[in-house]
């Protein structure tokens, strides 16, 4: 009995989380425009061959993400994304199968945030970070250099590395940020190392980076890091273009 109910409970929920992601894309990508009222319930249980409350499961994660808005005479109601959204968005179109074409665009978007992040963190940690730990960061750069040109060692070491410097800034909002950045659920930790062999390879900008760390220099040491770290982002020259008709589309 136990097990049967289980099993109902398990598939149910996959229902109504394919349903989630399929009326999630539809926002994101405009079919069903800002300002516009959802499908209807009884709609979408039809359209779907779904039961209606996995609808209801749909529509109530489509309202935690602040994708839609329920009234209080029960129309739901579809907002602007961009408006509304934050980043739990990116974690869940993350989670998916696969990332809505709305969001295609995201990891250099991901990596252009991890230069910032990682500028300011650099900064707030030649400003704030003890002895100890400026030592420590000094240490880690020195090893890092004797690794090698081993690109997913040296992806490792980098990533232990720049754990310190933000650890060292103070600012747990950033370290909670890094954590998002290099665990996956953002898109930038899905970037393939070789991708950011000039960055990696470059023990002399790392082992300079810790240098002006150590001795408090925090405006050289912001814009050492966001050198170093912007490299790895895609210029939008080298991104294609979009479509004519996906201009008019995004416009519309």
């Amino acid at each position: 009995m136990l097990t049967a109910m289980t099993e109902r409970i398990i598939r149910r929920e996959a229902v109504s989380d394919q349903l989630f992601s399929l009326l999630e894309e539809r926002i994101l990508n405009g079919v069903l425009p800002p300002g516009g009222a959802l499908t209807a319930e009884r709609e979408l249980a039809a359209e779907f061959g779904v039961n209606r409350h996995a609808v209801r499961e749909a529509v109530k994660r489509l309202q935690q993400a602040r994708l839609v808005e329920v009234s209080q005479g029960g129309r739901t109601r579809v907002l602007d994304w961009r408006a509304s959204a934050g980043l739990d968005l990116v974690l869940q179109a993350s989670a998916g199968s696969r990332v809505p074409p709305a969001l295609a665009g995201l990891q250099r978007d991901a990596l252009e945030m991890r230069a910032c992040i990682g500028a300011d963190a650099a900064r707030l940690c030649a400003e704030r970070c003890s002895l100890d730990q400026a030592a420590e960061i000094t240490a880690a750069a020195a090893a890092f250099g004797r690794i090698g040109p081993d690109l997913a060692a040296l992806g490792a070491a980098d990533i232990a590395w720049w754990r310190l410097i933000v650890t060292g800034s103070g600012n747990l909002a950033y370290l909670l940020a890094f954590n998002s950045l290099v665990g996956g659920a953002l898109p930038v930790g899905e970037v393939p190392p070789a991708h950011r062999a000039d960055e990696l390879l470059d023990v002399t900008a790392h082992l300079r980076l810790a240098e002006l760390i150590a001795a408090g220099d925090a405006p050289a040491a912001e814009r050492a890091a966001r050198e170093l770290l912007s490299r790895a982002v895609p210029s939008p020259a080298a991104e294609p273009a979009p479509s004519a008709a996906a201009g008019r589309e995004a416009a519309g």
